[in-house]
């Protein structure tokens, strides 16, 4: 089967949660299909994605999006009702050139990743077609426009509305529609028949050996640029550690991630540490003695959560973000949701080698156990022809 993939963006380097995804289904459904790939960058491509990229595709078609017509797509879109960001990532030209790829490619199915790339579908009515929302991005943009700043909040708020009706619009358009957790399909309950499909784990998170003597006692990872991100950041080192270190004042706490924001570098000093990219975050994982997700405004599964889980590390997080894990507080995992308590899970976890033993060996073998990306790839291909 010719399976074409659509994407807002480009998927390598793997420093965001939807390259991530599109990338490791693309590697799975590359063994037994033919992958063409279609993608957008409004950023610099690393001089290795292509490269990388067609290890597992057929052919990669990289469409860049100057940043003069964004702003341009971002300033029309105010007079029509389409989401901001699908004004900001469709472009006529990149249409043509997708429509050119069809043509060369004539795929039995396209599979279109985020509800942003549908427009560039819509007219294909014949070819089998399926959307993977991942999570309910209307519902996280509510959320955080009721922690921005006006005017950011009001234009957020714009935004949710707008997502939310052309989230149930275009949903027609598809044969197969999928979403990351059962708590973001049960936020698009007006989205019919969603297949819920987690996410899985690379193998590089599974292969590696424990590292003895750690370098880190807390991790937070993540996009450092992406707003939930930093706001959890943030919530960690300006909230939960102060009390943290009331007790154990020489604690080091590490924020890993690509791209920090200047909000997130601000927070560096002494017991903070923000490195940037890193090439093996795997290693940063097995460097450290806890990990920490301390999400406070978004939805949707944490990989970050599943990777620290798989590498033995015991991890806290919120009821938010476990709601989409469905992993049990004091067995797999610790939950808590205001600073007082999560600083507690930190304590107690650093009190006890008992207790940290006990949650980083049960919660790698509950994501060992339920999230891989083998059975991801096969969960999608069984509903492409629904």
């Amino acid at each position: 089967m010719r399976i074409l993939v659509v994407l807002s963006r480009v998927p390598w380097p793997l420093e965001k949660g939807d390259k991530l995804r599109a990338y490791h289904l693309m590697r799975e459904w590359s063994k037994n299909h033919k992958i063409y790939l279609f993608c957008l960058s409004d950023n610099s491509v690393h001089p290795k994605a292509e490269s990388k990229l067609n290890e597992i595709c057929e052919r990669v078609v990289i469409h860049r999006l100057p940043k003069i017509q964004l702003l341009l797509r971002l300033f029309l879109g105010i007079f029509n009702k389409l989401p901001f960001q699908v004004n900001y990532f469709y472009s006529s030209t990149a249409k043509v050139k997708f429509d050119r790829f069809i043509d060369h490619v004539i795929p039995d199915h396209i599979f279109c990743q985020l509800a942003r790339t549908a427009e560039y579908t819509k007219k294909y009515t014949v070819i089998n077609k399926s959307i993977d929302y991942m999570d309910a991005f209307s519902t996280g943009m509510l959320r955080m426009s009721q922690k921005a700043s006006w005017p950011l909040s009001m234009a957020m708020k714009e935004e949710y509305v707008r997502l939310k009706n052309y989230e149930n619009i275009i949903q027609s358009e598809f044969q197969a529609r999928f979403i990351i957790s059962e708590q973001d399909r049960e936020q698009l309950d007006y989205v019919k028949d969603l297949h819920v499909v987690p996410n899985g784990i690379d193998p590089v998170f599974l292969e590696g050996e424990e590292v003895k003597t750690k370098k880190y006692d807390i991790l937070f990872t993540g996009n450092m640029s992406y707003r939930p991100n930093v706001e959890s950041a943030k919530f960690l080192i300006q909230d939960i550690m102060p009390i943290v270190w009331k007790n154990h004042p020489d604690i080091c706490v590490c924020l890993c991630g690509a791209n920090p924001s200047n909000q997130v570098k601000s927070l560096a000093g002494e017991k903070v540490i923000v490195t940037g990219w890193v090439d093996d975050i795997s290693l940063v994982y097995r460097s450290s003695r806890i990990f920490i997700a301390p999400m406070i405004v978004n939805t949707g599964l944490q990989n970050k959560l599943l990777e620290a889980m798989a590498c033995n590390i015991p991890s806290i997080t919120t009821s938010l973000a476990n709601n989409a894990l469905g992993s049990r507080h004091d067995h797999e995992i610790l939950i808590a949701d205001t600073a007082d308590e999560l600083a507690k899970n930190i304590v107690n976890l650093l009190g006890s080698d008992s207790l940290a033993t006990k949650i980083g060996t049960n919660g790698a073998s509950y994501v060992k156990a339920n999230f891989t990306w083998i059975k991801a790839a096969q969960s999608f291909e069984n509903h492409f022809f629904d």
